[in-house]
């Protein structure tokens, strides 16, 4: 924390700018050494973006021209003095520009050391210094405005407000053991449990937006399946509204699985096109095939295609095996063609999943693929305006252990156990919780958070 600290804050290749971040107690030393103002301001004022040039004195050579500024702390990202240059998008300067900080006195940040002493100075709490991460690598809006409520601080309140009422709790427990012959209100086990109980509909509350939370944030695989020839790159393409994968009507034109990212409804989905399962003594089809079993394998979520208009196969009933087991869609295709077997037939093969009619070279039925897929994500019951979403790993883990911490003090309480046994898991509770915002985290956990960062944030 005493040494300043420089990296470069943008992606590395050809830009319109790149941008050099400087840290640190020197910040203002090493920019008036490398930089020379120019223009009719010749002087470097805080928070004044100014122009000039970035000179290596030492062997009388200019590097770039820029605009930099400096902003003394502690009203700055890091809490410390800043100084950021802004060079040309080339690779060349803004090394040389960095290599010149660094000679003048910086040491290279490691990653997220920005954002690390952010957090460590108290301008942000934990929860909000992750929440940067999530902002960087944001995918679709909706991830970007879950990231953003939280960088606001909308998950720290939240939990700031459990650990207030368990504080509170806490205290009436406390004051209960050590001073019983005092006059104060007497502590009842009911009374006791039903603070628990609602502290634990708050937990409970937060962690029922864990499973969507984490697909917006991680993206949901889906993986298409089905025998040769029954639509599964025709689906492709209409996901996709481009032409990706090769359609024809010859079985085992796809020989790989194709796998591409895109945003249906504001989700962020890994579709993965496999080639068509099916009995084949073709070498390269045959090493497709076992690619898709893998993809298969490892998919959050499966879309089942058939034909509708050809009755089912030995081929549909082998893939329908591993489906009663995976959260699965059933799409019967090619309806323009008429069906010769009803939903219950296709069900016995793959399980009681739910079935959507489709025509994919006509485009009938797309829009119900993308509103499952929405549906499914979101539970069908929370808005997709609520930006209130737990969707860091951690975060979930640390909020189970304290439902189970709060679990066992309530069965403390029904069986009326001593005041200081129930005192223990309270206060567990409490601890997991400031876990999360950084406030009972160990350096070890918070040097782990930080290494998950990019240089230069």
């Amino acid at each position: 924390m005493e040494d300043t600290i420089a990296a470069v804050a943008t992606a590395y290749g050809e830009g319109g700018i790149g941008i050099i971040r400087i840290s640190g107690n020197k910040a203002f030393d090493i920019l008036k050494d490398i930089f020379e103002p120019g223009g009719e301001f010749a002087e470097i004022v805080s928070r004044r973006m100014t122009y000039g040039k970035i000179v290596d004195k030492d062997n009388n050579e200019i590097i770039d021209e820029v605009l930099a500024v400096y902003m003394k702390g502690p009203k700055t990202y890091t809490a410390e003095d800043v100084a950021e240059i802004n060079c040309h998008g080339s690779i060349v300067a803004l090394r040389k520009t960095l290599g010149l900080a660094l000679r003048k006195g910086a040491r290279m940040a490691e990653p997220g050391e920005f954002t690390k002493r952010a957090f460590l100075n108290g301008r942000l709490d934990l929860s909000q210094a992750e929440a940067v991460i999530d902002i960087v690598k944001a995918k679709t809006d909706k991830s970007f405005d879950v990231a953003i409520s939280q960088l606001e601080g909308g998950l720290s309140l939240k939990i700031m407000e459990i650990r207030q009422k368990l504080l509170d709790v806490l205290v009436d427990i406390t004051v209960n053991i050590d001073y019983p012959d005092e006059d104060i209100e007497e502590l009842t086990y009911e009374k006791l449990e039903e603070n628990i109980l609602l502290i634990g509909e708050m937990i409970e509350k937060l962690l029922s937006t864990a499973s969507t939370g984490r697909m917006i944030r991680e993206g949901i695989r889906i993986a298409i399946v089905g025998k040769p020839n029954v639509g599964k790159s025709s689906l492709m393409n209409s996901l996709l509204k481009e032409i990706r994968a090769i359609v024809t009507e010859i079985p085992g034109t796809t020989r790989d699985t194709i796998e591409e990212t895109l945003s249906i409804r504001n989700i962020p989905v890994y579709l993965v096109d496999t080639a068509g399962i099916r009995d084949t003594s073709d070498k390269v089809e045959l090493l497709g095939i076992e690619k898709s079993k893998e993809a298969f394998n490892n998919a959050d979520f499966i879309i089942f295609i058939t034909d509708g208009s050809r009755p089912i196969s030995s081929e549909d009933k082998e893939i329908g095996k591993y489906l009663k087991e995976k959260k699965s869609l059933i799409l019967i295709n090619k309806s323009d063609l008429g069906r010769v077997f009803d939903d219950d037939e296709i069900r016995e093969i793959a399980g009681n999943h739910d079935i959507i009619e489709t025509s994919l070279l006509n485009g009938k039925g797309i829009e119900d693929i993308e509103e499952f897929i929405e549906n499914m994500v979101y539970g069908g019951h929370l808005s997709q305006k609520d930006s209130m979403m737990v969707n860091n790993v951690r975060h979930i883990e640390l909020l189970r252990k304290s439902r189970g911490s709060l679990e066992d003090a309530l069965k403390m309480i029904a069986s009326k156990e001593a005041l200081d046994f129930i005192e223990i898991d309270v206060k567990n509770t409490y601890e997991y919780l400031g876990e999360i915002i950084g406030e009972t985290v160990s350096d070890d956990i918070i040097d782990e958070v930080f290494a998950r960062f990019c240089l230069g944030k």
